[in-house]
């Protein structure tokens, strides 16, 4: 520590970041075991002990919200996980260096934009009277879809602008990989005769299994945590039934009706659940490619 005390310092201020903000706060999961009340305080709220976790699983909304959050975050998974790779293969083969860094920066911006702003975007670039969209199908003689107050579609538009909005951010960690392969090995990879594709498949994509196996048991423990920004911006009357989730739920319940209690224990069951995903995920992980977080 001595010879490296500069790096821990820098450590400092991320390591005071989570104990002041994700671990301190952490106390106050035992108000999911009482019935809290503010001018109470914990010490003060009567203890109910799971209570709260027994009205959880009978309240008739919860399953419904539990099936739409799980839905949506396995859309996610199957199309925004591998998207980023697949954006980084494709880069890593552009030889213009000029024209790859363009592409990148074109493909991080909509990173920095918040969902007010790309939901603002998306609806109105899907507006029944004045979206291209349904201009172009208006002009081929057919009937404008409103797709955001469409529950058939509301799913989709959820996935479709994640997808663009994270995959050239998430991409970053992939290039960041690729940069790290030694380039003797695509020469040898070549005089063996090996195409572009092969060369993907032979050497680039095994030099990525490591950080991709980390990432996805980050992203299985990520399966009930969606994106109350995004969800919330979206979400209309007509679409609680496909697009109600556990974050915009917690909201409802904890924010607007003051149930502090009851959504603690929402957050809380959550929470365990996502705990014993990434659990699960690195266990198989471990057995069957030995990358692994732990």
């Amino acid at each position: 520590m001595r010879l490296y005390k500069e790096y821990y310092i820098m450590l400092i201020p991320g390591l005071l970041f989570f104990l002041i903000f994700c671990y301190g706060p952490m106390y106050g999961l035992v108000i999911a075991f009482q019935e809290y009340y503010p001018l109470k305080g914990i010490s003060g709220s009567k203890w109910v002990g799971f209570q709260h976790f027994a009205d959880l699983f009978s309240n008739p909304f919860f399953l419904s919200v539990l099936k739409n959050t799980i839905i949506i975050s396995l859309y996610k998974l199957l199309i925004c996980f591998p998207a980023p790779i697949i954006l980084c293969l494709a880069l890593n083969e552009i030889k213009s260096m000029k024209f790859k860094k363009v592409a990148q920066s074109i493909s991080y911006l909509p990173h920095f934009v918040s969902w007010v702003v790309v939901s603002g975007i998306i609806i109105e670039f899907l507006s029944p009277s004045r979206g291209p969209i349904n201009i172009l199908l208006q002009n081929l003689g057919l009937e404008p879809i409103f797709f955001v107050a469409d529950s058939r579609y509301f799913r989709g538009v959820l996935v479709l602008s994640d997808l663009w909005k994270t995959i050239g951010w998430g991409s970053i960690v992939y290039l960041a990989a690729v940069t790290a392969v030694d380039p003797a090995l695509y020469e040898a990879a070549e005089m063996d005769g090996a195409g572009r594709i092969q060369k993907i498949i032979h050497v680039t994509l095994p030099a990525l299994l490591p950080i991709i196996t980390v990432m996805l048991i980050m992203q299985s423990g990520k399966i009930l945590n969606d994106s109350f920004e995004q969800v919330y911006n979206f979400l209309t009357p007509t679409t609680y039934s496909v697009g109600d989730v556990i974050s915009t739920f917690v909201y409802r319940m904890g924010i607007q009706k003051m149930q502090y209690s009851f959504t603690t224990a929402v957050d809380l069951f959550k929470n365990i659940i996502s705990f014993a995903l990434v659990m699960l995920t690195n266990y198989v992980a471990r057995k069957t490619n030995d990358y692994a977080l732990w």
